[in-house]
C-alpha cells in the first residue's frame, strides 16, 4: 500500500493527523533509488504516521495544508536531483523535459526548491518544525559558488528558514530527530545530531571543530573560498573530521556537526528491503508514467560510497569515501521479487552503485582512523594499502543471474577500469564482465587522454586506459563476441586546454572511438571541480589554473571530442587555428570528414593511427 497523498487517504487510515508531511519535487515513486521512499519507509518502519505530499502547488502555501498540521513537522527535499540541475542545461537553457515528473512533462516544481517548499510550509504552520534535506540541502549546506547566478550563496538553511538541515545520507539522522521530536524537545535544542547542520548565535570552538571564513569573506575574495573549500574537503570523514562552523556577520553562525557514520551491511540489508510498492503512484498511469522510473525499476542498489574521488563528482561530498555494500542473500531476495513482476522480461538492468565493482572500503585502515588526508585511494596510482578483489560482486552476480527466470544480469552503473586493472585476478571479472554482463556495448569513463586534463579530474592516465581497452577487445576475441566499447568523455573541464582538447580528438581518431555521450563540465555545488572553475585555482595547492569559461572556448572543445561531424567542422577548424594546429587540419577534418559516418568504436577498429601517433607527439 502506498502512503498517503491526500487527507480522504490519511483518514481512511485511522490518522487525525500525520506525524511528517515529506515534501518532495519529484513524483511520488515508492522504490528505494528515490530519497522520499527511503526516508518515509524507514519512519513507518518505526511506527511513525507519514503523508507524502509530491510536487505541491508551490505557488501558494494551500497545498502544503492538504494534511493539516502535521504533529512533528515537515521534511522537505527538492527531488533526486537538485532542482536547478533538473531545469538547465550546461549553458543555461531551459529544459524541455523533466524525469522524474509524470510523462516528463516540465515545470511541475520551482526553481530553487528547497528554498520554495521551505518558506511556503512556514506560511502554512508558522511553529511546525521545517527539516530539510537531499542533494540540493546537502551540497548546499555552507555558502558555496552557485553557477545560475554565478555568485557565492549562503547556506540554503538561511534561505530557506528551514529550522535543521539533514546532510549525506539521512537515515540515521531521520530518525534521531524523530525520536528527539517525538520525546518533546524543542527543534531549537536539536543542535547534537551528527550529519545535520544547525543555526546558533553563538559558537566556541574546540579541539574537535574547527571555524570556517566567514561568509563575507568567501563571497568577496575567491582566495578566502578556495581556503573555506579546502578545509571542508579534509573534514568530511566521520572518523578524522571536525565539527566546522561558518560565521554570518558579528553573531550568527551555521554549524556542520560531523558526518553520520556509514549503515552496516546490515542496516543497508533492511533499509532496501522495506516494504515498497517499487511501482510508481497510480495516479501517474494515464500521464504517461514517471521516465526515470522506467530507468531503475529492474535494478538493484547493491552499494554506497565511493573512494574513486573523481574531482567532478559530488558524492565525496555527499555519501562519503568509504563503501558499503549490500549481502549477496539480500540482492538474491530483492531479484526474486522482481522476477515475480508481471511485466518483468529477464533482464536485470543494472547491480551497482556510484561505482559498481566497488564492495567494502578501500582499505582496514579507514575503518580505524577514517579517510586519509591529502591523498586519494586510486589516484595517481592504486595506493599499496587498497584492498583489491572481485571476488564478492563476481558472487553476486552469479546468484543473480543463475535464478530462473533471469536472462541476462547487465552493469549500467559502470565500474572503475583503473580498479579493474590493479587486480592481479582481473582476467577473470573480464572473462565473467564479457560473457554475461556487457549488453552489446560496455561503457566507461576514462573522461579525457590529455595527462593534464586527468590530474584535475582525479582520474588515471591514459595508458591504463588503453591497456583496458587492449584486454576488453582480447577477451571478445576469444570468446567469439562481437561486444564494443564507448567512453564517457567531460569537455571543458577545469585544468583542460584547447591544446588537450585537440590531443583527445586525436586519440579517438586513432583508436576509432566515436563516443555517443559527452557532457560540458557543469559546475554544480558541493564538487572540488566547481571551486576549481568559481576560484580558477586548485583549492588543494593554491595553484592557479585554466578555466574554459567563454561559450566560444567551451564550443570549440566539444566539437573536437566530435570532428568528424559535418555541422561542427568551422569550430574545429578555428579551434585548430587558435591552438596552432593548422598541421592537423589534413589529419581532422579531411579525412574525418570522409570517415564521418564509420562507427570506430563498434567495429573495433583503428583509424588514422600512423597519423594520431605521429601528431600527438608534437
Amino acid at each position: 500500500m502506498f502512503l498517503p497523498i491526500n487527507r480522504k487517504e490519511m483518514e481512511e487510515r485511522g490518522w487525525e493527523q500525520p506525524d511528517f508531511v515529506l515534501v518532495t519535487g519529484d513524483a511520488y515513486v515508492d522504490h528505494h533509488s528515490f530519497g522520499t521512499a527511503i526516508i518515509s519507509r524507514l519512519l513507518e518502519r518505526f511506527g511513525y504516521k507519514v503523508a507524502v505530499l509530491a510536487q505541491p502547488d508551490f505557488r501558494s502555501c494551500e497545498d502544503f495544508r492538504r494534511f493539516g498540521r502535521p504533529r512533528l513537522g515537515f521534511l522537505i527535499n527538492s527531488g533526486v536531483v537538485d532542482s536547478m540541475v533538473n531545469h538547465y542545461s550546461v549553458f543555461r537553457h531551459r529544459r524541455r523535459v523533466d524525469e522524474y515528473s509524470p510523462g516528463g512533462v516540465p515545470g511541475k516544481r520551482p526553481d530553487r526548491a528547497v528554498i520554495v517548499y521551505s518558506n511556503r510550509a512556514r506560511e502554512a504552520y508558522r511553529d511546525v518544525p521545517v527539516i530539510i534535506g537531499g542533494i540540493e540541502a546537502s551540497l548546499r549546506r555552507l555558502g558555496h559558488y552557485d553557477y545560475w547566478d554565478d555568485r557565492v550563496r549562503r547556506s540554503i538553511l538561511l534561505d530557506s528558514r528551514a529550522d535543521l538541515l539533514i546532510y549525506g545520507m539521512g537515515e540515521r539522522a531521520v530518525l534521531e530527530i524523530a525520536e528527539a521530536l517525538d520525546s518533546g524537545i524543542h527543534i531549537s535544542d536539536i543542535t547534537w545530531i551528527r550529519g545535520t547542520c544547525y543555526r546558533t548565535r553563538e559558537f566556541v570552538p574546540d579541539e574537535q571543530s574547527q571555524i570556517l571564513p566567514a561568509f563575507e569573506e568567501i563571497a568577496a575574495s575567491r582566495d578566502a573560498y578556495a581556503e573555506s573549500f579546502a578545509m571542508q574537503y579534509r573534514e568530511n570523514d566521520p572518523i578524522c573530521g571536525r565539527r566546522l562552523a561558518e560565521p554570518y556577520g558579528e553573531h550568527s553562525f551555521v554549524v556542520q556537526n560531523l558526518p553520520q557514520e556509514p549503515l552496516t551491511r546490515q542496516e543497508l540489508d533492511d533499509l532496501y528491503e522495506l516494504p515498497y510498492e517499487n511501482e510508481e503512484h497510480p495516479m501517474y498511469r494515464d500521464m504517461g508514467g514517471i521516465p526515470a522510473f522506467r530507468e531503475v525499476k529492474f535494478s538493484l542498489v547493491s552499494s554506497r560510497g565511493c573512494f574513486g574521488g573523481c574531482s567532478f563528482c559530488a558524492l565525496t561530498y555527499h555519501q562519503g569515501r568509504q563503501v558499503r555494500s549490500r549481502s549477496r542473500e539480500s540482492l538474491v531476495r530483492e531479484a526474486e521479487k522482481l522476477i515475480r513482476k508481471p511485466d518483468f522480461r529477464g533482464y536485470i538492468h543494472d547491480v551497482g552503485g556510484p561505482t559498481a565493482n566497488f564492495r567494502g572500503p578501500a582499505c582496514d585502515k579507514q575503518l580505524k582512523y577514517g579517510v586519509c588526508r591529502g591523498k586519494d585511494c586510486l589516484y595517481p596510482k592504486p595506493c599499496r594499502s587498497m584492498k583489491i578483489d572481485h571476488s564478492d560482486y563476481l558472487e553476486v552476480l552469479k546468484a543473480i543471474r543463475e535464478l530462473p527466470g533471469v536472462k541476462k544480469v547487465f552493469i549500467r552503473s559502470g565500474i572503475r577500469y583503473d580498479y579493474l586493472m590493479a587486480d592481479p585476478k582481473r582476467q577473470k571479472f573480464m572473462d565473467e564482465l564479457c560473457a554475461h554482463h556487457v549488453s552489446g556495448t560496455l561503457k566507461v569513463a576514462p573522461e579525457h587522454i590529455a595527462q593534464r586534463a586527468l590530474h584535475y579530474m582525479g582520474k588515471p592516465s591514459a595508458d591504463v586506459f588503453t591497456e583496458f581497452v587492449k584486454q576488453y577487445r582480447q577477451t571478445n576475441r576469444r570468446l567469439n563476441k562481437k561486444q564494443y566499447l564507448i567512453p564517457y568523455l567531460i569537455s571543458s573541464h577545469p585544468g583542460c586546454t584547447l591544446e588537450d582538447a585537440v590531443d583527445l580528438a586525436l586519440f579517438l581518431k586513432e583508436y576509432g572511438f566515436i563516443p555517443d555521450q559527452v557532457q560540458d563540465f557543469y559546475p554544480t555545488p558541493g564538487t572540488l571541480a566547481t571551486a576549481m572553475f568559481y576560484t580558477e585555482t586548485d583549492p588543494r595547492t593554491g595553484e592557479h589554473i585554466y578555466v574554459a569559461k567563454s561559450l566560444e572556448d567551451k564550443k570549440m572543445q566539444r566539437a573536437l571530442i566530435h570532428y568528424n561531424r559535418p555541422e561542427n567542422r568551422r569550430t574545429v577548424l578555428r579551434a585548430l587555428e587558435k591552438a596552432g594546429r593548422k598541421d592537423l587540419i589534413p589529419v581532422l577534418l579531411t579525412e574525418g570528414r570522409r570517415n564521418g559516418n564509420t562507427k570506430g568504436s563498434h567495429k573495433g577498429h583503428r583509424t588514422g593511427t600512423a597519423a594520431g601517433r605521429k601528431h600527438r607527439k608534437r
